[in-house]
């Protein structure tokens, strides 16, 4: 859909990663996108350490507890510049972050997030999960309780951030906010539907299988150094294998 060389994105699977470092390797990602420098469409699919995070509707308002509570448990709250308010992230929890040229594929952002919530939808459904989105409240649905969640940003026609889907993820740090800004909301997961414990591998699986199927694309496998290798080189240097 977005490489007519051969519908063709990189794929990177990445262990339990910081969520700064990934941020400045996404905004990274969008330029070499934007520029050329990388001329694929590129997904990252990994998990972070506890972190909340606050879109551009902010979110502090929205936390319970204090800061000082949450220095002890040495959980930061760093405000990116994603869509949405205030979110728990932290392992067992699947984070998939596509680096789109939106304008290349044709694709509106609404009809992106519907595609995002769609691939949420599959995987869910391949566990036997029924659940729903909600075009009034984004993300993925099962009763009152949210299971996946999306926030994107959109820089000079290229997409990145992107979803959340809740596996193993310990629950109870969703309880020290108004999750996405609602108070009267709870928040499930994989594990907790199932009533056990669901290999997060298999998920990884199922997202790069439905991701292909859905978009029409082949994710063809890359590493964290071979993404940056390619970021950082001149563009007269740039090895042929990634363009």
């Amino acid at each position: 859909m977005t490489d007519t060389a051969g519908n063709k994105w990189f794929c990177a699977e990445l262990p339990v990663v910081d969520y700064l470092q990934i941020l400045e390797l996404q905004r990274q990602l969008v330029d070499a996108r934007r520029n050329e420098i990388i001329n694929r469409d590129i997904v990252l699919l990994l998990e972070h350490p506890p972190v909340f995070t606050m879109g551009r509707r902010g979110g502090l308002v929205n936390l319970k507890v204090s800061r000082t509570f949450l220095e002890k448990l040495n959980i930061a709250i760093i405000q990116t510049d994603r869509g949405g308010n205030i979110t728990f992230h932290g392992p067992g929890q699947l984070v998939v972050y596509p680096i789109i040229d939106l304008q290349a594929a044709g694709m509106q952002v609404s009809d992106y997030v519907a595609s995002l919530e769609e691939i949420m939808l599959r995987v869910l459904a391949g566990w036997g999960i029924p659940a729903d989105s909600n075009p009034a409240n984004r993300g993925i649905w099962i009763g009152n309780s949210k299971i996946g969640s999306i926030g994107i940003a959109v820089r000079q026609g290229v997409c990145y951030h992107g979803f959340a889907l809740n596996v193993n993820l310990a629950l109870n740090p969703f309880g020290w906010i108004h999750p996405c800004g609602f108070k009267d909301i709870g928040v499930t997961s994989m594990q907790r539907e199932l009533s056990h414990n669901v290999s997060i591998n298999q998920v990884r699986g199922a997202i790069k299988r439905t991701l292909e199927s859905y978009f029409g694309v082949k994710l063809i496998s890359t590493t964290l150094p071979e993404l940056k290798f390619f970021i950082n080189r001149p563009s007269l240097e740039r090895p042929p294998a990634l363009v």
